[in-house]
């Protein structure tokens, strides 16, 4: 029987609860999971973005973004990760493209200079209703009515519902715990989308953490009884542990069959589809 990990994140509880089985090969089996193209985007925009926020308020300008982002920009092409990529000379050109335009997205939502940075990349360690939460958040600002959490996206918004919400205010119950200070707002800045925001309330956070307390009780129950079962969804053709996955091999080759997988999902290539 394996043992609890010492730390949870939103990272870690949001993939038990969309596969368990997925979560076991990353966290127990430590299977090798490659980060993706888009992952990598946003690897790249949040580096650029905090360094860029610890700049004084007057030069956090894009000019000053560019100038960051050419300095972080070799670090990024050494990657091991960026290098499993295998882009071409344009592909790579395409690749700072989309970073950029995630960076430069802050300005079409807030202007920087004008904001009160309190910290960022702050990382949270801390017992939430007896769950080890670890979190690191993207930015802690300041304002009159108080501290806010702020976390950056890369990614789409959300059609149907938004975890994401969990997330800064499992950070938020976090800094509370920490400092005794609570957040009064939480918000998710998609780059160069929409900002969204949320107050934080004792009702929201006390959610929030039973949430998480709920998923580490199902995480428990599932070692104690080395079950781990296969939820099998769309997101399985981005799965890196596909080829180790029965369930999702079936479930991904009648998907291929039906003409339903995306030309540009990596099972095809995994499963030699």
């Amino acid at each position: 029987m394996s043992e609890l990990p010492r730390s949870f994140s939103h990272s870690s509880a949001s993939t038990f609860k969309q596969c368990p089985r997925r979560w076991k090969h990353k966290y127990i089996d430590k299977l090798p999971d490659p980060t993706g193209e888009a992952a990598l985007v946003g690897q790249f925009a949040h580096d650029v973005l905090e360094q860029l926020c610890k700049e004084e308020p007057a030069l956090r300008t894009e000019e000053k973004a560019k100038e960051i982002a050419g300095t972080i920009w070799p670090k990024v092409a050494e990657r091991k990760d960026f290098k499993s990529l295998e882009l071409n000379s344009d592909e790579q050109l395409k690749f700072r493209w989309k970073s950029w335009n995630a960076i430069k997205g802050l300005w079409d939502l807030e202007d920087p200079s004008m904001i009160s940075v309190e910290a960022t990349e702050q990382r949270v360690s801390t017992s939430l209703s007896g769950v080890p939460f670890l979190g690191i958040i993207d930015r802690l600002d300041r304002d009159e009515d108080g501290l806010i959490v702020v976390d950056y996206k890369t990614g789409k918004i959300p059609k149907y519902g938004n975890d994401n919400f969990n997330q800064v205010l499992l950070y938020a119950a976090a800094v509370a715990g920490k400092t005794g200070e609570q957040p009064t707002r939480a918000r998710l800045l998609y780059l160069g989308k929409e900002t969204m925001e949320t107050e934080v309330s004792v009702d929201l956070l006390e959610k929030a953490v039973s949430d998480l307390s709920g998923t580490w009780g199902k995480l428990k129950s599932n070692l104690d009884n080395n079950e781990f079962e296969t939820i099998t969804t769309p997101l399985c053709g981005w799965c890196s542990f596909i080829a180790q996955c029965p369930a999702g091999t079936e479930f991904i080759k009648k998907r291929a069959s039906s003409g339903k997988l995306r030309p540009d999902a990596p099972a095809r290539s995994a499963l030699g589809l």
